[in-house]
């Protein structure tokens, strides 16, 4: 139960003000009367007390920034004499709260003021919280004090039992600022004043801890510094005795620096770089983060082969001996490596290896679906030459620096790639190879393909500045190869600064040549069999290249053939097969299957895809190279009421359009060619690319579309062994288009026979090679109405029934 509060009792007592101090009750403080304030007040203290009736009493009331608080301390005056300094002073003892009212008059000069004493109730017996709050403050305390060696004063503190007497204690605490004591005064609820001193006790204490945690690390790290000192000083003694003990000249790692500088051969402006460099070094301490940096820097600087440089082979009839014995086919590359080297020898002969300040390097770009060979035929002009070869991958590539360098204030920069190429060839006219450009990408960090502008510029890369070594580099005599499976990607001014070779894919008869003498060894090594223990026939090589695999390159073809002298190999170890073993092309299908591209001409008439009315046979270009690509034609039943022109296919805005040109001319001129079109307007027209799946877009299967509709109209099938290419207009001219070669090799391996071209794209023909030409029938023409003739077989029903 609670205990009853006594009521409150009226006082007239002397104000003694305490300037940026303050006094709780159970507190004694020492006073100093030399003030006049303090002095007026105990003076008329002493005045106003009556004989007998106990000490003389004052009010103890913080003043702060001249305003009272409103709270005071009854003190009484326990002793006045002299201080330990000599002054006069006056030792008093806090009592009790007094709320402060009105001011009033009394003897002497003090101030007087009425006031009303505060009284503090608790419940009987105290609340379990109280008790944990009673126990959780003196541990606080006592862990304090026994910081402050203060063993004296922690028995004093367990010994307090009242909750406002234990809060009251806190205002000896030194830590405690005049505003935090105030508001220690004025809480006149003793719990209350409990939880405050607790929490400003354990604020202390968690400060405190956090100072002591940083002044220990702060010592620890000044004790690791002395130590790393001192050792390093007894390592400097212990080296000089020993060079003294060996009769060497004494000398420091600047010194070494220096001596590799102007020992190595390098560039003058290059060598007064380093040797200010040098200087850097000397001047800054041991322990300075520049000076790694430094040597990093300079260690960089001298593994540079600055005048390294490997003789070329200018055996023109060797380098090129070497390119066909390693590449079968690719005589555009071949061609330009050989005229590359004739030049070069012929500049030497005459003196002019170096023009300007420029030497005689080269930039290509060999461009071409993949698995034709780019990136291996690098490693072989590389041989032919006789330089030396560095592959610098490019793909996934985001960041500038990569290229360029990083700044040298970045912590754990490097140099770039080119400057890592040429470190690692060891020479400054290697062949580096610019594996897949076009799969570089651009972000927030740059884009390494506008930091590559300047490598590949013969113009500018003679003075190539990498942000890490701040020097100039000669780039020009380097061969740069850069290879890319599609020119869209490749940034046009970056385009502009190499000179472009196509590398349109095989031909079957170059397949053959390329799997008999370069797959078939290599992969009759990895299946662990020797070379005379399986044969493959030519005809069983022809089958695999042109029924098996249908694609630009050859890494299909030799996946193939891996698979099967792996199924071999497991047949021989099974006990099911004696070798040596010849492959026929009849022993393919119960090795590996049956075929997976057969072409149209070998299929059943009736289950070719241009057995019926309204299907054509076009060519176009992926990034895999070139391809066939069908195109269905439909008429919707008049009945539906289902009018326009619907597309599928997942076509292009341009392919889109090249429909739209392709049933309007047909629908201007259809009483020219003989078409029922004037059904077209009541019926809808359905146009639909298969394979789905695969985007297309372009104009060249203007023409495709148009014979399709004119087959479909007209009853005509559309001879199987006829594809075709070209832009329609809407007059019915037939423009031209791109990727002629690429189109002609994939209807080869397609089985067609008959190819329509453009009239003005009978020019590219020069690049086809002249084994595939025998084999085609290329018929340029001016107008889709040449076209129609060709493609479309004679009629077999009347038009109207057709229609």
């Amino acid at each position: 139960m609670a205990s009853e509060s006594k009521p409150s009792v009226a006082l007239t007592l002397p104000v003694l003000p305490l300037d940026d101090e303050v006094v709780l009750p159970g507190m004694v403080v020492p006073l100093d009367l030399s003030d006049a304030d303090v002095r007026a007040a105990v003076e008329a203290a002493q005045a106003a007390a009556r004989p007998g009736a106990g000490k003389p009493r004052v009010l103890l009331v913080p003043r702060v920034d001249g305003t009272y608080a409103g709270t005071g301390v009854l003190g009484t005056v326990e002793q006045v004499g002299r201080l330990s300094d000599g002054d006069p002073g006056a030792l008093i003892r806090g009592i009790g709260r007094v709320r402060i009212g009105a001011g009033t008059t009394g003897p002497g000069a003090a101030l007087w003021v009425e006031g009303s004493t505060v009284e503090e109730t608790l419940p009987e017996p105290l609340p379990g919280q109280v008790t944990d709050l009673i126990k959780e403050y003196k541990a606080l305390a006592t862990s304090w004090l026994k910081k402050r060696g203060a063993w004296q004063v922690v028995d004093r503190v367990q010994q307090i039992e009242g909750v406002g007497a234990l809060a009251d204690n806190s205002g000896y605490s030194p830590f405690l600022s005049v505003e935090q004591k105030v508001a220690l005064l004025e809480t006149a609820d003793p719990v209350a004043r409990l939880k405050l001193a607790t929490a400003q006790l354990r604020e202390h204490l968690a400060e405190q801890d956090v100072a002591e945690t940083i002044a220990k690390d702060v010592q620890e790290g000044v004790d690791k510094q002395q130590r790393e000192f001192l050792l390093r000083r007894q390592l400097d003694a212990v080296r000089k005795e020993l060079r003294d003990l060996n009769g060497e000249a004494e000398g420091d790692e600047s010194d070494d620096y220096r001596a590799r500088v102007e020992a190595a051969d390098l560039p003058e402006k290059v060598r007064e770089a380093a040797l200010k460099e040098v200087e850097k070094l000397e001047r800054s301490s041991d322990q300075s983060p520049e000076g790694s940096w430094i040597r990093t820097w300079l260690d960089t600087v001298l593994e540079l082969p600055w005048n390294e440089r490997t003789e070329d082979r200018y055996d023109i009839r060797g380098a090129r001996a070497v390119l066909d014995a390693e590449h079968a086919g690719l005589d555009d590359v071949k061609e330009r490596i050989t005229e590359y080297l004739a030049v070069r020898k012929r500049r030497a002969e005459r003196g002019l290896g170096v023009v300007g300040g420029r030497r005689g390097g080269a930039v290509l770009a060999l461009v071409g679906p993949p698995g034709v060979g780019k990136t291996s035929l690098g490693e072989s002009v590389a041989h032919a030459m006789g330089r030396e070869f560095v592959r610098v991958a490019l793909g996934g590539v985001r960041d500038e620096a990569e290229i360029r360098g990083h700044r040298r204030t970045y912590v754990g920069a490097l140099p770039g790639r080119i400057v890592r190429a040429i470190k690692e060839a060891g020479s400054m006219n290697p062949v580096v190879l610019l594996d897949e450009i076009d799969k570089v990408g651009s972000d927030f960090r740059g884009d390494p393909a506008a930091a590559l502008l300047e490598v590949l510029d013969p113009a500018q890369n003679h003075t190539f500045r990498d942000h890490y070594l701040e020097v100039e580099l000669d780039l020009s005599d380097v061969v740069f190869l850069a290879t890319a499976n599609v020119l869209d990607a490749i940034p046009e001014a970056l385009l502009d600064r190499m000179e472009l070779v196509r590398l349109d894919g095989y031909t079957e008869d170059e397949k053959v040549v390329i799997a008999r003498d370069h797959l078939l060894p290599r992969q009759l090594e990895r299946a662990g069999l020797a070379p005379g223990e399986v044969v493959l026939e030519e005809t069983s090589l022809r089958r695999l290249a042109g029924e098996y695999t249908r694609e630009a390159g050859v890494r299909t073809l030799e996946r193939a053939i891996s698979r099967l002298l792996r199924k071999i190999a497991a047949q021989h170890e099974l006990g099911d097969r004696e070798l040596p073993f010849t492959v026929g092309p009849d022993d393919l299908r119960d090795l590996i299957g049956r075929p997976h591209h057969v072409p149209e001409s070998a299929q059943d008439p009736a289950e070719r895809r241009t057995a019926v009315p309204g299907v054509a046979t076009g060519l176009a270009v992926t990034g895999a190279g070139g391809d066939v690509l069908f195109v269905e034609a439909s008429l919707a039943d008049p009945e539906t009421g289902a009018a326009g022109l619907t597309l599928t296919g997942q076509l292009g805005d341009v392919m889109k359009e090249s429909a739209r040109i392709a049933l309007s001319f047909l629908r201007s001129h259809g009483a020219e060619l003989e078409l029922p079109v004037t059904g077209l307007k009541d019926r809808g027209v359905h146009i639909h690319f298969p394979a789905g799946a695969v985007p297309k877009d372009g104009p060249s299967a203007g023409v495709t579309m148009t014979t399709a509709l004119a087959s479909l109209l007209s009853g005509r099938l559309v001879r199987t062994d006829v594809a075709m290419t070209g832009e329609v207009s809407l007059t019915g001219r037939v423009l031209p288009i791109g990727g002629v070669k690429q189109k002609l090799l994939a209807a080869h391996r397609a089985g067609i026979t008959t190819v329509v071209i453009p009239k003005r794209n009978e020019a590219d023909l020069d690049d086809v090679p002249a084994e595939i030409l025998e084999k085609l029938e290329v018929h340029p023409v001016t107008d889709v109405r040449q076209v129609l003739e060709i493609a479309l077989a004679p009629a077999s029903v009347p038009v109207g029934v057709a229609a």
